[in-house]
C-alpha cells in the first residue's frame, strides 16, 4: 500500500512529508490506521542527532545509518489487518502504540520488567523484528523507522509487540499521549521513585512528560510539588495540574524548597528537561536531600559520557541516582491504568495539547516546539 509519512533525510535536515510503499503485513505484524500521534521531544532528538547511534552499533542492526526514517512513536489508531501469527489483537481493536515493546517471553518480561524487553535493542534502527525483512521502501529505499513505529504515517505496519489493546470507549486521543510521554513521566514518580505522601518533589521540565510526572506526584501524595521551567506559561500551566510552587530555573528552587521544608530540601528530583545535558546532576543533588532519589528521565545525546556529579554528597547523603525508561512500569498495564485515570477525570490531559497539526504540518509543529509554544503538540488524521 502506498501512504504518506513525514521522513527526515539526516541530521538537522527538516520533516519532509513523502508517499512511501508498505508490504502486506508478516508474521505477527498488524496495520493500524493513525487517528492521533503525539508530537514528542524524541523525535526532535532524532532529527538533531542526539539518538543516531555510532556505526558500528547501527551496523549491528543491519543499517549503515539511521536516515531515512519515518518519524513519530506515540499515537493511537485502529488495527485494519493482521498477519499470520497474530494473537494479541484482531481487526477492529483499537490500540495504542508502545516505543518499548514486549514479547512476553524474554527474562525481562517474565521478571515483570517489560518496559527492558530484549526487543527493544531491536528498535532504534533496521528491518522487521518478526523476519528480518524491510517492509517500509521510499522509492526503493529501505526506510528506518522511530522505535519500529513511525506514527506520523496514515497508516503502519508495526509488529504486535509494539501495540497495546484498549477499551473500544477510550479516547483515542488521550490514549495517543499517554503511549510515551505522560506514561514515563507519571511512572517517573510514582514508580520509580515511588513518592510517598506528604513529600517535597521537584520536577525540572514542565514539558509533555513533566506534566505527567507532576501528576505523578500529585496523585502519589506529594504535599509540596515544585516546577522548574524557564518559560513562564509553562509554570502557569503546570499549577494548574498540580504544582504548588513554581521557579524558573533550579537556582531559584533551591531557595524556595529550604524554606517549605526547613532546610530538608526535597525528596525527589525528576529531571524532565527538552535535553538532558551532565551539568545538570550537580544542581539536582543540592536541590535534594539526604535519602534523596533524583530520577533521570528525559534523554541525553547518546554519546556523552561527561556529567557533573558530586560523588561524595552520593555516598554521604545516602542519595539515589536512578535512570528511568517508561516509567519503569509495563506499557501493557499503565496505558489502560493512566486511561482509566483520565476517564474518572483524575490524570489531566486535554488542556496539555496545546495545538493540532496535520500531517502536513509535523515540522511547524517541531518549530513551535523549539521556541517555546508548545506543552504538546498532536497530529489529527482524517
Amino acid at each position: 500500500m502506498k501512504v504518506r509519512a513525514a521522513i527526515c533525510f539526516g541530521v538537522n535536515e527538516p520533516w519532509k512529508i513523502e508517499e512511501i510503499d508498505i508490504d502486506p503485513p508478516g508474521p505477527h505484524e498488524v496495520v493500524v490506521k493513525m487517528a492521533y500521534a503525539g508530537m514528542c521531544h524524541s523525535d526532535e532528538h532524532l532529527r538533531t542527532g542526539d539518538m543516531s547511534a555510532p556505526t558500528e552499533v547501527l551496523q549491528m542492526l543491519g543499517v549503515e545509518s539511521m536516515y531515512p526514517i519515518v518519524g513519530g512513536h506515540e499515537g493511537a489508531g485502529i488495527v485494519t489487518e493482521v498477519g499470520p501469527g497474530v494473537e494479541s489483537v484482531a481487526v477492529g481493536d483499537h490500540v495504542a502504540m508502545s516505543f518499548i515493546p514486549s514479547c512476553g517471553r524474554c527474562f525481562w518480561c517474565s521478571t515483570g520488567r517489560q518496559y527492558l524487553c530484549d526487543l527493544g535493542m531491536t528498535t532504534l534502527a533496521g528491518p522487521m523484528m518478526s523476519d528480518g525483512q524491510w517492509r517500509h521502501h521510499l522509492d526503493g529505499t529501505p526506510l528506518n523507522r522511530m522505535t519500529q513505529l513511525g506514527t506520523f504515517a496514515e497508516q503502519m505496519l508495526v509488529n504486535e509487540a509494539s501495540v497495546v489493546k484498549i477499551d473500544q470507549g477510550a479516547s483515542l486521543k488521550a490514549a495517543a499521549l499517554i503511549s510515551c510521554g505522560i506514561s514515563t513521566g507519571f511512572g517517573s514518580c510514582v514508580d520509580r521513585a515511588e513518592v510517598r505522601p506528604g513529600e517535597t518533589v521537584v520536577v525540572v521540565g514542565c514539558g509533555g512528560v513533566g506534566s505527567g510526572a507532576i501528576q505523578g506526584a500529585r496523585i502519589a501524595g506529594a504535599s509540596n510539588i515544585v516546577a522548574v521551567d524557564p518559560l513562564p506559561f509553562k509554570v502557569e500551566r503546570a499549577k494548574t495540574i498540580g504544582a504548588t510552587h513554581g521557579a524558573a530555573s533550579v537556582e531559584e528552587a533551591t531557595f524556595m524548597v529550604a524554606e517549605m521544608t526547613e532546610g530538608r530540601m526535597a525528596d525527589v528530583v525528576v529531571l524532565t528537561p527538552g535535553v538532558l545535558t551532565g551539568d545538570l546532576l550537580a544542581p539536582a543533588q543540592s536541590i535534594a536531600s539526604k535519602d534523596g532519589r533524583i530520577v533521570a528521565t528525559a534523554i541525553a545525546p547518546i554519546t556523552q559520557l561527561d556529567v557533573q556529579l558530586n560523588v561524595f554528597n552520593l555516598s554521604m547523603f545516602n542519595q539515589s541516582l536512578l535512570g528511568t525508561v517508561f516509567g519503569s512500569r509495563s506499557p501493557r498495564v499503565q496505558i489502560p491504568n493512566l486511561l482509566n485515570l483520565y476517564r474518572a477525570g483524575i490524570l489531566e490531559l486535554d488542556s496539555l495539547i496545546t495545538n493540532e497539526y496535520t500531517l502536513d504540518e509535523v515540522q511547524k509543529g517541531y518549530d513551535d516546539l523549539n521556541a517555546g509554544v508548545n506543552v504538546r503538540g498532536i497530529v489529527t488524521f482524517d
